[in-house]
């Protein structure tokens, strides 16, 4: 049965701080909370300052992001609910004024926990700062709020990766969070770089290891204040809002996409039948919306877990993705590209690495050994072993298959009204995958490569030159071998 109240009428009047607020997520989740809870009274915005720009500068550039561009045609008076908090999770209290500080702990009732490092090669001690003891930062603040009605702690479903199968609820680590936050402050580099595969074991990286660290700090807040933990998936490009296609970092599939797109990657290790399970991101933030909604509601004594995950519902595998993209990415090719799109994944390793060798490494030395004859900078081999790298930490996740369960997740949508369900769509069976590819490819290409579609009609021209080029090389690479082999056979039987 729904609540009494809608889910925009209990968003109205509250103030909700977020953190991570000018990440992928935290972007789409500061126009959903405008656009569809207009009522709202405050949302507060932890910014630091970056790259030589004010947290004033950057707070200018960042209500100027295309993901707010239906605001600011619709109500551009809208934006004066945002508040900028400067602040920083690294330091000592979050960086927060004293002012600030009082304000928050006076005001709050909602709080997005959404910052966190995504890097899965990050060093232990800055991925514990990062996602642990930043954590620890944001709940003494919480602890200290005189209203709040609900914590929402954004995890990965991917927190304990030795397990096939991952329920909605706690899993105590192996190493108390405390004893490692303690450890990495007095060890140095040298140690820590030694212990780090040892200390993480049986996570692959330090990402999900410090991800699992932090739910168990966020559990020890049990009964103080609602609390729900949101496990996220592979969070990909929005489905529906702000607009089809939105992405704006090239994490995770986004990067292998583009990486495809450009004829950059032509291998990977990959099982193409493994379901790839992915979630828009407009889909994960509105469960992260109606999960504080819900918590606010029922104030549950003990902590809440919701797998937002696919979980095999509309499923689709990383080869179906695979070839829809090879399709889609005729109709949308990039601007700049070095060879044109091909190749295909490998669920053998050796088969993988054997073709990275000719596929990757050789035409990378190859590119280099021309730019060098003309005198130009080498950047080939550069970039190919940033590419390889990049695969090798992604391909743990493309090479095995999970299993999530998401009850809790698939009950939200039934407890709420219809016209809710309808602003806060969550399901994912609605997907048409060839649809979101399309978008997908679409987005990628203007709002990451921040190639403009007017571009498109030269784009083409060029992948059709490139793929005549592809075949000749194939047609010279071809006729070499086979006249090797009869050069070869002839003097042998000669």
């Amino acid at each position: 049965m729904a609540p009494s109240i809608g889910v925009s009428e209990f968003y109205a009047g509250k103030s909700v701080f977020i953190t991570g607020a000018t990440g992928f997520m935290g972007k789409v989740l500061i126009e959903k909370l405008l656009r569809c809870c207009p009522e709202i009274n405050k949302i507060y915005l932890l910014m630091r300052a970056k790259k030589g720009q004010g947290t004033k500068e950057r707070f200018e550039d960042f209500i100027n992001c295309r993901v707010f561009d239906k605001l600011q045609d619709l109500s551009p008076k809208v934006f004066d609910k945002l508040q900028l908090v400067p602040g920083d999770i690294l330091q000592e209290d979050l960086g927060i004024s004293i002012q600030n500080w009082d304000e928050l702990q006076r005001e709050c009732q909602i709080i997005f926990h959404c910052a966190a490092c995504v890097r899965f090669d990050m060093f232990i001690r800055d991925a514990i700062n990062l996602n642990t003891v930043a954590t620890m930062k944001v709940l003494k603040l919480a602890e200290g709020m005189k209203k709040l009605e609900a914590f929402i702690h954004v995890s990965t479903s991917y927190c304990r990766c030795e397990l096939p199968l991952l329920e909605e609820r706690l899993y105590p680590p192996r190493h108390l969070p405390q004893n490692v936050v303690d450890c990495v402050k007095w060890m140095d580099d040298d140690l820590l770089h030694y212990l780090q595969p040892k200390l993480i074991e049986p996570q692959p990286n330090t990402y999900a290891y410090t991800k699992s660290l932090t739910e168990d700090v966020v559990s020890q807040y049990a009964g103080k204040f609602p609390i729900a933990i949101a496990r996220l998936s592979i969070v990909t490009a929005a489905h529906e809002e702000p607009m089809p296609g939105w992405v704006d970092n090239m994490n995770g599939p986004t990067g292998l996409l583009v990486g495809a797109g450009k004829g950059v990657i032509r291998t990977m290790h990959c099982n193409d039948k493994y379901l790839a399970d992915v979630i828009p991101v407009d889909k994960a933030v509105n469960g992260c919306i109606l999960l504080a909604y819900i918590t606010a509601v029922e104030k549950p004594k003990e902590i809440r877990v919701c797998n937002i995950t696919q979980s095999g519902i509309n499923p689709i595998t990383w080869g179906q993705a695979i070839d829809m993209g090879r399709v889609h990415v005729q109709e949308f090719p990039f601007s700049v590209c070095l060879w044109y799109p091909g190749g295909s994944p490998k669920s053998s390793r050796i088969q993988h690495l054997i073709a990275a060798f000719f596929m990757h490494v050789l035409p990378a030395y190859f590119v280099d050994l021309l730019m060098f004859l003309m005198g130009k900078k080498m950047f080939m081999v550069k970039i190919q072993k940033r590419v390889n790298y990049g695969l090798e930490v992604l391909q743990y996740y493309t090479t095995k298959e999970w299993f999530f369960k998401n009850d809790y997740f698939l009950s939200l949508r039934n407890k709420i009204s219809k016209q809710d369900n309808e602003a806060f769509y969550t399901d994912i069976g609605v997907i048409n995958w060839n649809v979101y590819i399309r978008n997908y490819i679409k987005g990628a290409r203007e709002y990451c490569c921040k190639e403009d579609p007017s571009t498109l009609p030269q784009a083409r021209r060029l992948q059709k030159q490139l793929f005549y080029l592809d075949k000749i090389v194939q047609i010279i690479i071809y006729s070499l071998f086979v006249y090797l082999i009869y050069y070869y056979v002839t003097r042998i039987f000669s």
